[in-house]
């Protein structure tokens, strides 16, 4: 079989990451390329570096560092942003995207004087598979691009870091609390900010009120769980439903873009398919799910958490739960719940008072406390 010459110096640049991975420590920067179609008023790179898996194997991330333009006077603060779901394909890396700069809030803490850090996550924008709502390596990519982005000369990273995300980037940030003093204990972590987190897996998918946008995330969590743990899925789906998931897990979300046609169908046929499906009543995904729902322990720094009544997608009543918690496992939480906004207006609504209290923790400000009255 013959090769082209483009097909074989693909192969060796696929094969030349994997050895550089695999030859680094967590956190090694690989590569940082200057993007120049960035956002106005920071500099811009994509990166590329060493992570580890939850299972303790490196791996390579992507990702995207920001910084102010001018000259840092001392080591900057660093704000590590984790998104919400794009997708599960390798494809689907935020930082591919054109929407990226519009789709990141915490792009507005540049202006503020920190370094934005964006990991990918691992599946995204490297290779696969993504482990999408998988806690640890979530947390690790996020921690490790924290240390890659210190050695990026001129963007001035620190070790004093905060963690927010949105979604699936909130159940990341929450998880980044829980692993930060275990697996990075040379970071300094001063605030956990998570909007509209998923915290209980299983309840999530149970109590959400929207059956489109479950049967959409519970494709999600399928494809990506049967491929990343190697868990069959005939048990749990029939061939046909197998089949309609695995095509819908090759799309990636496309930001104010709606749905083509046979989407849509696909979504409706799933919807039924999968309605009877419960996470928490088959192994051996009952024990994952439990494995990567957040534990309610404090990570030792303040935590902010926004939800609201509106969220179709994940239930204001499941985030509330896990705060209570969190709060008798003796956190210091700041909590908010709208009434109205829905998934994604949660994060627009409360991004100033996001920014605001992660301001407050870098300046070194008491937290204040909302345990004990919801």
């Amino acid at each position: 079989m013959i090769r082209s010459a483009p097909l074989l110096a693909l192969a060796a640049l696929l094969s030349a990451s994997v050895a550089e991975a695999q030859s680094g420590r967590p956190g090694t920067l690989l590569n940082a390329e200057a993007v120049t179609d960035g956002s106005a008023g920071a500099r811009t790179w994509r990166i590329r570096y060493v992570s580890s898996d939850d299972r303790g194997q490196p791996i390579e991330v992507t990702g995207m560092v920001m910084a102010p333009h001018a000259g840092p006077a001392g080591p900057r603060p660093v704000l590590a942003w984790t998104h919400g779901t794009w997708g599960v394909a390798e494809s689907c890396a935020p930082s591919l995207s054109a929407n990226f700069y519009k789709a990141t809030p915490a792009i507005a803490a540049v202006q503020r004087g920190y370094v934005v850090v964006a990991p990918d996550y691992q599946g995204l924008g490297s290779p696969g598979p993504h482990p999408f709502l998988v806690g640890p390596p979530a947390a690790r990519n996020t921690l490790d691009a924290v240390r890659a982005a210190q050695q990026i000369a001129g963007a001035g990273a620190g070790g004093k870091f905060a963690v927010w995300g949105e979604s699936q980037g909130a159940h990341a940030a929450l998880w980044t609390g829980q692993e930060a003093r275990r697996y990075a204990p040379e970071l300094r972590l001063t605030g956990v900010a998570a909007t509209v987190p998923p915290t209980d897996l299983i309840r999530t998918m149970r109590e959400t009120k929207d059956q489109n946008v479950r049967a959409f995330f519970l494709a999600y969590i399928i494809d990506s769980w049967s491929n990343y743990y190697g868990i069959p899925t005939e048990r749990l789906i029939r061939p046909a439903t197998a089949r309609t998931v695995r095509a819908l897990a090759q799309k990636c979300i496309v930001l104010d873009s709606r749905p083509k046609l046979a989407t849509l169908l696909g979504i409706v046929a799933l919807r039924q398919a999968l309605k009877p499906v419960d996470l928490g009543t088959l192994q051996p995904w009952a024990r994952h799910a439990q494995a990567n729902s957040v534990p309610a322990r404090s990570p030792g720094a303040p935590v902010f958490i926004a939800t609201s009544d509106g969220d179709t997608l994940v239930n204001a009543n499941v985030v509330a739960d896990y705060a209570r918690r969190l709060c008798k496992a003796g956190g210091r939480l700041r909590f908010i719940r709208l009434a109205k906004a829905d998934h994604p207006g949660t994060t627009r609504e409360t991004a100033a008072q996001t920014l605001d209290w992660i301001d407050a923790r870098f300046a070194g400000r008491a937290a204040p406390s909302d345990c004990g009255k919801f």
